[in-house]
Formats: C-alpha cells, sequence, structure tokens
C-alpha cells in the first residue's frame, strides 16, 4: 500500500503533543491589534489546544503524526 501523504497546510499549522493532543498558534493575532488591550493581545501568544471535535478531522490529515 502506498504511502499517505500529509496535508502542507495541516502541517504548517498544528502539532502533536505527546499525549495526542492538537495544538496550534492562537488566533485573532493578525491585524485590528490596536483595538485589543495590551493584556489581551499578551494572552493571545501562547498557544492554544484543538477543541476535541476538530482533532478527528486534523489527525486525518497528518497521517503519521502520533
Amino acid at each position: 500500500m502506498p504511502k499517505l501523504k500529509t496535508h502542507s497546510g495541516a502541517k504548517k499549522r498544528f502539532k502533536m503533543t505527546k499525549n495526542g493532543k492538537v495544538k496550534h498558534m492562537s488566533i485573532y493575532r493578525r491585524h485590528r491589534l490596536t483595538q485589543r488591550s495590551t493584556k489581551r493581545k499578551r494572552a493571545l501568544r501562547m498557544p492554544a489546544y484543538a477543541d476535541h471535535t476538530n482533532v478527528r478531522a486534523v489527525k486525518l490529515l497528518m497521517p503519521y503524526s502520533k
């Protein structure tokens, strides 16, 4: 059986943790940052984890991740 290809957009956006969670960078950090408070922008620097409803879809796009 041939190898499966990893989705190139998904591999740039998501990382898998050892426990099987899907980690990604926080959203709302691209533009219109003057409207957001410094506290909010600082909190958005931290990575976020995908919701359990989306984990299966991401894992299908990245078949060889853990």
